[in-house]
């Protein structure tokens, strides 16, 4: 049976969606954006700035489900702009070791939700 996580300490969803979904061990992370959970206001600074408030939202659902950073198996990163990449990824480093990383892509796309410039999804065990 799926379980549904919400938690106050990640921005609520936007759509039809939930914030997490816990199945057969494992949780499937919706895709986060740069909104602070404490205002709902989108944090664009500066890619580092948004790219650091995405992950500490995906960290937020992931403790709400019971896993963590540590357990993600599989990390998807969308982006507006691949000539961030080297940005994107000086960030991503302090979140996860590279010994132990998930597997993951980043991908350009040509638009994402709320004109953000990355949005980021994972799935992790518990």
């Amino acid at each position: 049976m799926k379980q549904i996580i919400k938690t106050a300490d990640a921005p609520l969803p936007i759509g039809p969606y939930n914030q997490a979904v816990v199945f057969n061990g494992m949780v499937f992370i919706s895709g986060q954006i740069a909104i602070d959970p404490a205002t709902g206001e989108l944090v664009l600074t500066d890619i580092e700035t948004e790219t650091r408030r995405v992950l500490d939202n995906v960290k937020a659902v992931l403790e709400a489900s019971g896993s963590s950073l540590d357990k993600a198996i599989k990390v998807s990163v969308f982006v507006k702009d691949m000539n961030l990449f080297s940005r994107i990824n000086a960030v991503y480093a302090t979140y996860f070791a590279e010994a132990t990383a998930p597997a993951r892509e980043l991908v350009q796309v040509s638009e994402l939700p709320r004109f953000v410039n990355i949005e980021i999804s994972v799935i992790a065990a518990l």
